[in-house]
């Protein structure tokens, strides 16, 4: 770590700020770190919200994360909702009202959901060195997948958006060649880049499920009941109203 990132470090901790515990509790981290120091919204804060765009959560996290050694692009993207939830939480209250769809009558409805009911998802314990040992269930192959970290969705997500138009992106062979690390005891990256474009589609399907289920993080699934009495699931997410409910 440089100086100028424990300068950094150390001024920030003179802020106020609150403890977070991370849904990953750290076991997929170096430092293992099982919380991480966050401050509180400011009016400087507001500045970055009022201005929008799709930087508004990067440059938050950047601004009131207070830890020196642990940066916000090699986070877990369910650590990294736990903090944007923290911070919507302490600066607006946990309630968030969202707007949805009856889909038996097409009308609009407004829904309350408590943020700080959210509860945690974990699954099957990773291995030492953070990763899920998992065997294919139609080619037989053992693999380890290792969850994908904010700065990599970024970083694939920022390669779709800009992949030449009337060519197909690779939305799902990127992120497969990202969270697998090992396949049949072998880490070359050719060896699981071919591996990735010869895999069936039963084993891309159980690796997105695999991950979606055993990945730490807030569960952001809330199941509600319509004006018309219909069960609908809706997804707590982080749009635009996130941290504008007031404005």
């Amino acid at each position: 770590m440089d100086e100028q990132s424990k300068l950094y470090g150390q001024q920030n901790l003179s802020l106020p700020h609150d403890v977070v515990p991370l849904p990953s509790e750290g076991v997929f981290y170096k430092n293992k770190k099982k919380s991480v120091k966050v401050g509180y919204l400011t009016a400087t804060d507001e500045n970055i919200i009022m201005a929008g765009g799709d930087d508004v959560a990067m440059n938050l996290l950047r601004n009131k994360i207070y830890e020196p050694d642990l940066k916000v692009e090699d986070m877990l993207e369910g650590d990294v909702e736990a903090i944007l939830v923290f911070l919507r939480n302490t600066a607006f209250g946990p309630e968030m009202m969202m707007t949805t769809t009856d889909p038996k009558t097409s009308k609009q409805f407004k829904v309350s959901v408590m943020l700080d009911q959210l509860p945690i998802i974990k699954g099957q314990e990773p291995t030492p060195d953070g990763c899920f040992l998992v065997t294919l269930p139609s080619s037989n192959v053992s693999v380890k997948l290792r969850p994908l970290t904010y700065g990599q969705i970024r970083d694939i997500n920022k390669t779709l958006d800009s992949y030449p138009q009337g060519r197909i992106p690779p939305t799902i062979t990127m992120k497969l060649q990202n969270q697998i690390q090992e396949v049949n005891g072998t880490t070359d990256k050719g060896e699981i880049a071919r591996f990735v474009e010869q895999l069936p589609i039963s084993d891309s399907k159980f690796i997105r499920k695999f991950m979606n289920e055993n990945e730490p993080k807030l569960d952001m699934i809330k199941v509600v009941t319509t004006p018309s009495g219909e069960k609908l699931q809706i997804n707590v997410g982080f749009g635009v109203d996130f941290f504008r409910p007031f404005f």
